[in-house]
């Protein structure tokens, strides 16, 4: 719906990711562009996201320059941020409609920082509005923007045969090695298992995958 309300064409629908076994896998229509994951913000992930960081600063790593990533400063707009990462390094696959609020955002931006689009999105009435009106049609309660939350979306997308996590908490996106079209949902199901692993007794997880309708 939100998708649909933001002026793409209903080509590609988000889908849920049932579980992690092969058959599970095959159910999802392919190809599949992109999967969002929400997880939860716990203490041992926020060691792990800071050792991270500091991994990655001293022993650098390959980002290419045609990744679209942006900060989050909007406090419970993981989602939107999560769906813009999705929709954004996958635009040429989107058909958009002529109005798009979102296309119109995506090509006001690109050539914006990270922390140029956090603040423009800040701005842009059309996007919030509809996340909005989206949020109070959903089927849960939408947390309000300043109530404490401890769930968080994070995107994983392909970019020129890499795998990306881009996660606006984050300074940078995250390479996670080469993939392909073909196998990049099992390649993202394989991130996604890692988050599992760091917090084993948390049941808190979810993952929808942006497919071919």
């Amino acid at each position: 719906q939100f998708l649909k309300q933001l002026g793409i064409h209903p080509d590609w629908q988000f889908v849920d990711v049932y579980g992690m076994e092969p058959e599970l896998l095959s159910m999802v229509p392919r190809p599949v562009c992109a999967v969002l994951l929400l997880f939860p913000i716990t203490e041992k992930y926020e060691i792990f996201r800071t050792e991270e960081e500091e991994r990655i600063k001293a022993k650098g790593q390959d980002v290419k320059s045609s990744v679209y990533f942006m900060k989050q400063t909007i406090n419970n707009a993981c989602g939107t941020i999560g769906l813009i990462h999705a929709i954004a390094n996958n635009r040429e696959k989107m058909n958009f409609e002529t109005n798009s609020s979102l296309k119109k955002f995506l090509e006001d931006s690109l050539s914006m920082t990270p922390e140029e689009r956090a603040k423009y999105l800040e701005t842009y009435e059309a996007i919030r509005v509809t996340h909005e009106s989206s949020a109070h049609e959903g089927q849960t309660e939408a947390p309000s923007i300043d109530e404490k939350v401890d769930l968080h979306f994070i995107a994983l997308v392909n970019v020129g045969g890499h795998l990306y996590e881009l996660d606006g908490r984050k300074p940078f996106p995250i390479n996670h090695g080469e993939t392909s079209d073909d196998s990049f949902l099992e390649d993202a199901i394989q991130v996604c298992k890692k988050f599992m692993e760091r917090d084993p007794e948390e049941l808190r997880f979810n993952a929808i995958a942006l497919s071919a309708a």
